[in-house]
């Protein structure tokens, strides 16, 4: 009978954590960068909002990788 690996549980955790706030900030950003586009800041707040909406979408992918790979390896 195999057993959880705790510790990689944990880092996976850790990675959905991580992935957790970017899930809510990155469409948020995205938002507000939108309804501004006559703002100058407009091109680097629509890179940062879908740099943070990617970078979600990577730690979720990585996070249950690892959890999937802890619960049944």
């Amino acid at each position: 009978m195999k057993h959880t690996n705790k510790g990689l549980l944990l880092k996976g955790l850790k990675f959905l954590a991580g992935a957790l706030p970017l899930s809510f900030i990155g469409p948020v950003v995205l938002f507000s960068a939108a309804k501004n586009q006559e703002h100058t800041w407009f091109i680097p707040v629509m890179a940062f909002a879908i740099l943070a909406m990617a970078a979600a979408v990577y730690l979720m992918f990585r996070g249950i990788n690892i959890v999937m790979k802890a619960l049944f390896e």
